[in-house]
């Protein structure tokens, strides 16, 4: 099994996740991280989900998905093929965290933003993939304690040609205009 990110154009309709949520579970996969947001074209919403699959299964599940009237395009890539990060925000308890010493190693060390602080807590805040989000969290929760953890799901964009995918979400437009599905 492998991890795989999905990505989903649609128009944003309301049901459209349940749809996408049972054609997954049917087929036993679990979702590990879920984002969804407007795209560069107006009005078409990117889904993107990272589910674990064996090569196989996730052809089965893009196809289906893409199937859907509702889909605009579905396809499915690899960590090889993306660019993609993960954000992390962190509520520690700001005694704790200057008893540390030198928090400009820490944010250093880390490449973390300091979003808010007061006498009571700090909130920083850490882009990166999976592994540096959770390094951090495992340390600060030995040395600080962590009062509050929130990761976002994966957003990614693929590492293919701008003109070519350019050029398909136009294609989607413009299908999306004339009410047709490619």
């Amino acid at each position: 099994m492998a991890l795989y990110t999905i990505t989903i154009f649609s128009e944003n309709m309301v049901g459209l996740l349940n749809q996408i949520t049972i054609i997954l579970t049917r087929r036993g996969l679990n979702i590990e991280t879920l984002s969804v947001s407007p795209s560069a074209i107006e009005g078409i919403h990117k889904f993107t989900i990272t589910t674990f699959a064996d090569p196989e299964m996730i052809v089965k599940v893009v196809k289906q998905i893409d199937k859907r009237v509702d889909i605009i395009k579905a396809y499915y890539n690899t960590d090889e093929d993306l660019v993609f990060q993960e954000i992390a925000l962190y509520k520690l308890p700001t005694g704790k965290l200057l008893a540390l010493g030198s928090i400009e190693e820490l944010v250093r060390r880390y490449n973390i933003r300091i979003l808010d602080i007061t006498d009571v807590w700090t909130v920083i805040e850490k882009t990166g993939r999976y592994e540096e989000t959770q390094a951090l969290f495992e340390e600060l929760s030995k040395k600080t304690g962590v009062l509050q953890f929130i990761r976002s799901g994966r957003i990614a964009i693929t590492k293919s040609n701008v003109e070519k995918l350019t050029d398909m979400l136009a294609a989607v437009q413009l299908a999306v205009g004339s009410g047709s599905k490619q």
